[in-house]
């Protein structure tokens, strides 16, 4: 029975001793334990029946049964009886630990041992706001919670345990209960009175057990991963040798010696053969069911599906490859000769190979040049390497280099690592089955680069007729000619491909579609195609050629065909439906009926303007999907001088403009321009459509136009497009994309282009049609274009003048 020493010893208690065994009680922490002992027995009834239900809890120094006070230790843990449940061999209870305490004096009462017991406390921290001493509580903290996740304990849990400690002393003891200590070491830090010291040795208990999971949690999923996997590959083997016993296949073995066959009958170069020979007596000692077997066998069926020495029979005949060219495309006359001069080359190389005597070193199928088609989508790049494919003879193979970004998507993986396979060129020309077809890579201009390699770089030995005879593929590990193969090439912009890949290819340009073109294109091959391809006959819809011409101008805008191949696949599943639906036997589209059944219009294409006006000029420039018109409008103010600039124009163009003002005050009175009109004044240059980006030096000649326009007073001729740049002398330079700014200004309704005079030979490059209906000025100077644009100029005798008063401010006319 427990109870207190006089008064002067208040802190010493007399209290029953519960020896442990193997075990160390921490304040703060409840545990269960087992007794069995009668003396123990007799020690917890006496606790039971004090108020507190006080017990000394002390660990035993042996692991003895009958305890005595020699083999106990002096420092033990003051513990309250909690829950209690009993059973025929003994007692379960709950200790709960209050203190430290340490035994005064054991004695023994006849039926069990008794303690004066005076409590122990912490010495206290000297600097509890001791940085060292923070950081040391907080790691201590935080790695009891990693060490609580990791054990499986629930965070929540975890964290409810962690938040009832708020001191440091309280929280090494409450950890301290909960890690795997040795009795030993539990009783050293039950002793350790230092609640820095118990911190720190805390930490390293915690660390040093959750150091020991990791290692037991990878050893765990080592043996699991490698045990699982080996039982897996073995049921699944035994399977497969149920399965061919069953449909009375051949064995493993049987496929080995076919396997041999197949390879033995290849004519392989001496590098592959020695390799096919040490592969293969690396798989007769290696175990059949291992996975370095099936790794071997893979290897040796992919060196059995490549072409080593199988060529496709081909028929080169330029006039049947302008036939099917013309059949397959409309149009693109400049590719399409650059392309039978090509195969033309081929032709003659090969006569002249034929004819070389055996055993000369020359005695190889010819080398060539490897094409590079660049051009807006949906142009027919992809198209017409088919349709060389199909006029040679020759197997089509294309992949898709956009967004590859690894070199082992060209070079393919070491068979060291596991799941490796070859790259995309061995994997296309196994594809082909042939040593010489049409190898399509597209988009070579989107490739990416990242820390996994370059792989336009690994590209540059592929399409290197002088190295691509002895590619090899880290797959393989052994030398495969590509010299055969008729690579092609495709790409949408040159800038993105590095120079030294391009300067291994030769470059086809193709430019985006005319109106016309794309009229013919629709009536030829999509308005059929896409007819078939919706269940209809030609019979039952029929899209008129007006309507055809609104689609194009209205919806779609673009260098291609593609979305006006969309559009008229909405057409005839618009048709389909009335059709199915029996509202109609014949569906006829003209263009009234365009607006009902595709819905607005998506595209506004500009429209020339209505009628001359004082400082805005007409300008024309180029787009990937085409040409349009642009203009330019100049407005005169009150001001310090200064030119404002608007319409989200680029620096070229800022520059431009900036020219084009220095000219027209250094040459003010040629010009027209009054006295004092640049005095005190400020000229604001504006773009429309300021939403969109706008860049280029083909706008100097309209920016100047516009500004001399709007300092002279005279209106520049709405019915007039130029373009061109322009010098702070006056010279007009000659600029790109001249098809399509002329094509986008007669399609705006404007006859009468400006040009510079060093593009004259680009006019040819316009079809007749449009040739014979325009006028086309070429100018040298700014004089010239300024003589052509504005009302009452002219050039007399080398020099500009004007006629005729200064007109007044015309009236602006709305357009409907």
């Amino acid at each position: 029975m427990a109870t207190t020493t006089t008064p002067a010893q208040a802190e010493r208690l007399t209290l029953p001793v519960l020896p442990l065994r193997e075990a160390v009680l921490f304040p703060g922490v409840t545990m269960p334990i087992g007794a069995g002992r009668p003396a123990t027995l007799r020690a917890i009834e006496a606790a039971l029946k004090a108020d507190q239900r006080l017990i000394f809890a002390v660990c035993q120094t042996q692991n003895v049964d009958n305890a005595t006070p020699d083999v106990l230790h002096s420092v033990g843990t003051i513990a309250r009886i909690g829950q209690i449940q009993r059973g025929i061999s003994g007692v379960q209870l709950l200790l709960e630990g209050r203190a430290r305490g340490t035994a005064i004096h054991y004695a023994d009462t006849g039926e069990y041992l008794q303690a004066i017991v005076r409590e122990l406390h912490d010495l206290p921290v000297l600097n509890s706001q001791d940085p060292a001493f923070v950081a040391l509580h907080r790691e201590t903290r935080e790695r009891a919670a990693e060490l609580g996740h990791k054990s499986g304990i629930p965070e929540e849990i975890v964290k409810q345990v962690l938040e009832g400690a708020s001191d440091a002393g309280r929280l090494a003891d409450l950890v301290a209960g909960y890690v795997e200590i040795k009795p030993a070491e539990r009783q050293a830090l039950l002793e350790t009175l230092s609640v820095e010291d118990r911190v720190r040795r805390v930490l390293v208990h915690v660390q040093r057990q959750i150091e020991v999971l990791d290692a037991q949690e990878d050893i765990k999923s080592q043996v699991q991963e490698e045990i699982g996997e080996r039982q897996r590959e073995m049921f699944l083997r035994e399977q497969m040798k149920a399965i061919r016993k069953e449909l009375g296949e051949e064995d493993e073995a049987g496929d080995v010696d076919g396997l041999r066959e197949r390879l033995a009958a290849l004519e392989l170069p001496e590098a592959a053969q020695k390799e096919v020979d040490r592969e293969f007596k690396r798989l007769e000692r290696t175990n059949k069911d291992s996975m370095e077997a099936q790794v071997i066998r893979t290897f040796l069926e992919t060196i059995a599906e490549l072409p080593w020495s199988k060529r496709a029979e081909e028929s080169l005949d330029l006039g049947r490859a302008a036939t099917i060219l013309d059949e397959d495309h409309y149009g693109l006359k400049d590719v399409k000769d650059q392309v039978l001069e090509f195969l033309a080359v081929r032709q003659l190389r090969q006569r002249q190979t034929a004819t070389t005597a055996p055993g000369n070193e020359d005695d190889k199928p010819a080398k060539g040049h490897i094409l590079l088609f660049v051009g807006p989508p949906g142009v027919g790049k992809t198209s017409i390497a088919k349709s060389i494919a199909r006029a040679m003879g020759r197997p089509y193979v294309r992949i898709s280099l956009g967004g590859a970004r690894d070199e082992a998507d060209i070079r393919g993986h070491r068979r060291t690592y596991v799941g490796a396979m070859p790259g995309r060129i061995i994997q296309g020309m196994k594809q082909a089955g042939a040593k010489n077809p049409v190898f399509l890579l597209d988009e070579v201009d989107k490739l990416g680069v990242s820390f996994q390699g370059d792989p336009a770089s690994a590209l540059l030995e592929v399409l290197d007729p002088a190295q691509n005879d002895s590619f090899t593929d880290h797959y393989l590990g052994v030398p495969f000619d590509l010299s055969e193969v008729l690579f092609i090439a495709t790409a949408n912009f040159l800038q993105s491909i590095p120079g030294p890949l391009l300067d291994r290819l030769e470059t086809v340009t193709f430019a985006g579609y005319t109106e016309q073109e794309k009229l013919e294109i629709a009536k030829r091959y999509l308005v059929p195609r896409q007819v078939g391809e919706n269940g209809l006959t030609p019979s039952q819809l029929e899209i008129s050629v007006d309507a055809i011409r609104e689609v194009i101008a209205r919806y779609t805008r673009e260098a291609g065909v593609r979305q006006l191949e969309r559009e008229i696949s909405k057409l005839s599943r618009k048709a389909a439906r009335r059709i199915a639906a029996n509202e109609a036997s014949q569906v006829t589209v003209g263009a009234a009926e365009v607006d009902d059944l595709l819905g607005r219009p998506k595209v506004h294409p500009e429209r020339m303007a209505l009628a001359d006006q004082v400082g805005v000029a007409t300008g024309m420039y180029y787009t990937p999907v085409g040409g349009d018109i642009m203009f330019v409008e100049a407005s005169i103010m009150k001001g310090k001088g200064e030119l404002v600039l608007t319409g989200q124009l680029g620096d070229v163009m800022k520059e431009s403009a900036r020219a084009a003002l220095t000219y027209a005050k250094t040459h003010a009175d040629q010009l027209g321009i009054p006295e004092g009109a640049l005095t005190d004044v400020e000229v604001h240059v504006h773009v429309p459509a300021g939403a969109i980006p706008k860049d280029g030096p083909s706008a100097g000649v309209t920016m100047a136009t516009a500004l001399v326009s709007a300092l002279s007073k005279r209106p520049a001729r709405h019915d007039v497009a130029m373009t061109g740049e322009i010098t702070l002398r006056g010279r007009v330079l000659p600029i790109g994309g001249v098809k399509e700014k002329v094509l986008g200004a007669v399609r705006a309704g404007i006859q009468t282009v400006i040009l510079p005079k060093e593009n004259e030979a680009d006019l040819e490059d316009l079809p007749p049609e449009v040739r014979d209906t325009l006028t086309v000025h070429l100018v040298e100077t700014l004089g010239g274009v300024l003589s052509l644009a504005l009302r009452g100029a002219r050039i007399e005798e080398g020099h500009l003048v004007f006629t005729g008063e200064v007109p007044v401010e015309p009236r602006m006319v709305s357009r409907s």
